[in-house]
């Protein structure tokens, strides 16, 4: 079977239903403050900003903002934000720094990818981008929404491989990595809808310290669903092994690559 002959939305569900499901905001909540440390260690926001090119005179829709690892730089150079998350955790974080920074031109909005986002307030924006969000069971919902919420470009940043994910912890605490679907699913059923999209990739190299094993155990808890007693304790002891001193803390021995792909297009006139 050729590419053009599979049904990439019909694939795109199959593969999700394959890997651990994380829609419910109570995980995200409670994982909010591990998980904005770990994307603020990197500079993928540079690199999207880069590739994105921001105009003074847009306004953007976040889709899946989080605590605003794009939405908070975004705000500083073009006119508005409209952020958009499920996670009241997530957006919690996102105001505080709105204040911390005396930002006032992000708008949050708790919601998700499947509500009816006329009812949210949401409109139409210059530009619309789903930064790392695409999680959701029906993509051709999502891309259409996304599409129509845009009325000159989209861009989507979408994991290549294992994305954020250390296969190194699943190895330590016994687990199967299920990755689930990664871009070529998203690019290949843009392409069956028309939208012959542009891509480019970011590449980090991640090197991510602690102060104590404890604080190491917690800032990987979002990579996983609950853990148990015994693979906490595999994990501890992987990371007693092999986390070496680093200043005046730890880290592993080797850094955690991580490549992402952004789909972007531009609308038709």
């Amino acid at each position: 079977m050729s590419s053009y002959e599979i049904d990439w939305n019909a694939a795109w569900k199959s593969a999700r239903a394959e890997r651990p499901r994380r829609r419910d905001p109570s995980f995200w909540n409670s994982r909010a403050p591990a998980f904005s440390k770990h994307v603020a260690e990197s500079d993928y926001e540079k690199q999207f900003l880069n590739l994105m090119q921001p105009q003074p005179s847009w306004s953007v829709l976040d889709v899946g903002c989080g605590s605003g690892t794009l939405a908070v730089p975004l705000a500083g150079r073009i006119s508005s934000v409209t952020a958009l998350d499920f996670s009241p955790g997530m957006l919690s974080l996102l105001q505080q720094r709105c204040q911390d920074g005396g930002i006032t031109n992000i708008t949050p909005i708790l919601g998700r990818w499947e509500d009816d986002w006329q009812q949210l307030g949401i409109s139409s924006y210059d530009v619309a981008i789903s930064s790392r969000s695409i999680v959701v069971d029906d993509l051709q919902e999502a891309l259409i929404k996304l599409d129509r919420a845009a009325c000159q470009q989209v861009y989507i940043s979408a994991m290549v491989g294992d994305g954020p994910n250390d296969r190194r912890i699943f190895n330590a605490v016994g687990r199967p990595l299920r990755r689930g679907p990664d871009y070529i699913y998203v690019y290949n059923f843009l392409h069956q809808m028309g939208i012959y999209a542009n891509v480019s990739f970011i590449i980090t190299t991640e090197w991510l310290s602690y102060k104590t094993i404890d604080e190491a155990i917690e800032g990987m808890r979002w990579m996983l669903d609950e853990l148990t007693a015994e693979e906490e304790t595999r994990l501890k002891n992987y990371l007693a092994a092999e986390l070496v001193p680093h200043g005046e803390g730890l880290r592993l021995p080797a850094p955690k690559v991580v490549r992402w792909a952004v789909i972007n297009w531009h609308k038709e006139v």
